[in-house]
C-alpha cells in the first residue's frame, strides 16, 4: 500500500539516499499503476471535443440567462438543466457521429444532400447568430474583468480579449489548442463550487429539480426560449462534427476514405463517453448557475440582473468575495473558450460552404480564408461593443436568437443521422430518431412562441 512506502520513506536514515530513492520510485509506480488513478487518467483521455463542446455551451451569454433565471424566478425553472440534459445530449451524439462515419464537417455533408440554397441560408443565420454572441461574449469578459480590475478600460480589455483569441486560433498548434481548451473547461468547476458558499434549502431544490413549473406569462416563455437557445446552440452543432474530423486527422486519417472506411465501434462508443460527459458537465453547470442566484439574490430581492457580471458584482456582499471571485473568473475562462469555438465554428460552416480548405490543424498561410472568417468574426463583434450594444440585449437575445435558428439546422441534422445512404449502418435508432424530431418540434413552438411575443404589443 502507498501509505506504507511513505512511513518506509519517513523512517529511512537520513544518510541512506539510495534506499530513499528505490522507495520513492516504488511509490510512484504504485500510484501510477492504482486502479482508481488508472480508471480515471483512462476517462479523462477519452474526453476530447464533447467536453470542450458542453464547456463552451456555458458562454457569458448563458452564464447571463441561467444567473437571470435564478434572479427572478428562483428555482422555479430548476427544472430546465435536467430537462434539456438528454435534449442536447441527443443532439450532439447526432452531430459527432455525423462528423466521425462521413469523415466531413456539418455544412459539408449539408452541401453535399442539399440544394446550394439551404447551404447559404444555414450559414448565413450561423454568421449572424455568432457575431452577435461573440460581442456579447467580449462585452460580458471585459465587464466581469472590470469587477477585478477596476481601473482598467472597458474598450482596452474588448481589444485585449480579441487579440489574445486570434492570436491562440491563428498561432497555436491544433495539438496544443485542443489540450488548452481540454483543461480550460475546468474552470466551470468555479460555478459548482460557488454555490457551496451558500445556505441551500435542500427540500425545495429537490423539489424544484425534478417538477416543471410553468406560469406562461411572456417573460418567462422569452426567458424559456433563451435557456433553450444557449443549450441547443447551433455553433455546437457545426463544431462538434468538424471537431470530430479534426481529432481523426491528427490520428493520421488525412483523407476523406480513410476516416470513412476506418470508424470502429469503439471510436463511437468512446464518442458517446466523451458526449454525454461534456453535455453532462455543461448542464451541471447551469443547474448551479440557477441555484446560486437564485439562493443569493432573489431570496435577497435581488432581481434585476442585466449581465453576467451584474450577478458576479450582486453575490460579493451576499455570498462573499470568495463565491464573487469564482464567478468572476468563471466568465471570463469561460469567455476564452466559447469565444474561439464560435468563431471556429462560423469558419468552418463558411469553408465547407464554398469549397475552401479549413481546420485548425492547417497553418495560416494553408487556410487563409479559413482563418480570414475568423479574423472577420471577431473584429465584427469587437466592433459591436464600440457601437454601444446593451449588455441584456446583447447577452439574453444572442441567446433567444439561437433558439431561433436552431430549428432550421435540427431539421437537417435528424434527417442526415438517419439516412442511410450518409450514415450507413450507423444510422439513428428509431428512438433516437423519434426523440430527434420531438426536440427539434419543442425548438419550433419555442421559436414561433417567441416571435409571437417580440412582435406582439406588450
Amino acid at each position: 500500500m502507498p501509505s506504507k512506502i511513505i512511513e518506509k520513506i519517513a523512517s529511512a536514515p537520513a544518510q541512506s539516499l539510495e534506499k530513499t530513492l528505490e522507495l520513492t520510485e516504488e511509490l510512484a509506480g504504485k500510484l501510477v499503476n492504482n486502479k482508481p488513478v488508472k480508471k480515471a487518467g483512462a476517462y479523462w483521455a477519452t474526453l476530447g471535443p464533447g467536453l470542450t463542446t458542453g464547456a463552451a455551451d456555458d458562454d457569458p451569454s448563458g452564464i447571463a440567462t441561467y444567473s437571470q433565471t435564478g434572479a427572478q424566478y428562483s428555482f422555479n425553472l430548476l427544472w430546465m438543466a435536467a430537462f434539456s440534459f438528454p435534449l442536447m445530449a441527443i443532439v450532439q451524439e447526432m452531430c459527432a457521429r455525423i462528423g466521425l462515419v462521413t469523415g466531413r464537417g456539418l455544412a459539408g455533408n449539408i452541401r453535399r444532400h442539399y440544394p446550394a440554397w439551404v447551404l447559404y441560408v444555414c450559414t448565413a443565420l450561423l454568421f449572424i447568430a455568432n457575431t452577435f454572441n461573440i460581442g456579447a461574449d467580449l462585452g460580458a469578459m471585459a465587464k466581469a474583468t472590470q469587477l477585478l480590475l477596476p481601473q482598467t478600460g472597458f474598450y482596452a480589455l474588448v481589444i485585449f480579449f480579441t487579440v489574445l483569441s486570434l492570436v491562440l486560433q491563428i498561432f497555436t498548434s491544433y495539438a496544443q489548442y485542443a489540450k488548452y481548451l481540454k483543461w480550460l473547461a475546468l474552470v466551470l468547476l468555479a460555478y459548482i463550487l460557488s454555490a457551496f458558499f451558500l445556505d441551500l434549502n435542500g427540500k425545495s431544490l429537490v423539489f424544484h429539480t425534478f417538477i416543471p413549473h410553468i406560469n406562461f406569462n411572456r417573460d418567462e416563455i422569452f426567458l424559456i426560449c433563451g435557456i433553450l437557445g444557449t443549450t441547443i446552440s447551433p455553433y455546437l452543432f457545426f463544431w462538434q462534427t468538424s471537431q470530430e474530423v479534426e481529432e481523426q486527422i491528427m490520428e493520421g486519417k488525412t483523407s476523406i476514405k480513410l476516416r470513412q472506411s476506418e470508424t470502429t465501434d469503439e471510436e463511437i462508443s468512446k464518442m458517446r463517453i466523451d458526449v454525454w460527459s461534456g453535455m453532462f458537465f455543461s448542464n451541471l453547470t447551469m443547474f448551479f448557475i440557477i441555484v446560486t442566484c437564485a439562493t443569493a439574490l432573489y431570496q435577497h430581492g435581488i432581481t434585476d440582473i442585466k449581465t453576467a457580471a451584474d450577478a458576479a458584482a450582486a453575490l460579493k456582499p451576499i455570498a462573499g468575495p470568495f463565491a464573487s471571485l469564482l464567478f468572476t473568473l468563471g466568465i471570463v475562462g469561460v469567455g476564452l473558450l466559447a469565444v474561439p469555438v464560435l468563431a471556429g465554428s462560423t469558419a468552418y460552416a463558411m469553408s465547407e460552404a464554398m469549397g475552401w480548405k479549413q481546420g485548425l490543424y492547417r497553418k495560416l498561410k494553408q487556410a487563409y480564408p479559413f482563418y480570414g472568417v475568423i479574423i472577420i468574426s471577431m473584429l465584427l463583434g469587437m466592433l459591436m461593443n464600440f457601437l454601444g450594444l446593451d449588455p441584456i440585449k446583447g447577452l439574453i437575445y444572442a441567446a433567444v436568437l439561437n433558439g431561433l435558428v436552431a430549428p432550421v439546422i435540427l431539421v437537417l441534422i435528424v434527417q442526415l443521422s438517419s439516412n442511410k445512404k450518409v450514415m450507413n449502418h450507423r444510422v439513428n435508432s428509431r428512438t433516437a430518431s423519434t426523440l430527434g424530431w420531438i426536440i427539434t418540434g419543442l425548438m419550433i413552438i419555442v421559436g414561433v412562441a417567441t416571435i409571437a411575443i417580440l412582435i406582439s404589443p406588450i
